[in-house]
């Protein structure tokens, strides 16, 4: 896909968010739908997490880090290890809106990206 196209995604993607937690509460924003689900809360801590620890980083490493180990993450550890569901969800909130600022910023900034560059595991191919 065209860079410009998925920016233009990214970018309405982020105002669809914003609009889908706009007025919940602390206490509804923990509810969880199930054992096996995660609450909004939990999901915004995620979007956060991987805004910072997965999307720039990784993104960053393909395009012109490659001689450097791959940066591991642990998305589902990350729920209960970084607490997630005990967090303040208004600055959670502010915090993953503040991270994807970052992260259109540093998109911008970047100098003629090589956007068909791929990284090989051993499971799969990533693009960047």
């Amino acid at each position: 896909m065209e860079f410009k196209l998925l920016y233009e995604e990214l970018a309405n993607s982020t105002e669809m968010i914003r609009a889908v937690l706009s007025g919940l509460s602390q206490e509804e924003a923990r509810v969880k739908p199930n054992s096996d689900s995660w609450s909004i809360l939990e999901v915004v801590c995620h979007l956060c997490d991987e805004e910072r620890e997965d999307f720039r980083e990784h993104l960053d490493f393909i395009l012109h880090r490659q001689n450097e180990e791959w940066h591991a993450i642990n998305t589902e550890g990350w729920v209960t290890k970084r607490k997630y569901n005990e967090q303040n969800f208004a600055e959670m909130q502010e915090n993953f809106f503040v991270e994807r600022k970052k992260s259109f910023a540093w998109l911008n900034g970047l100098l003629n990206p090589d956007w068909k560059k791929t990284y090989t595991t051993e499971y799969r191919i990533i693009s960047a």
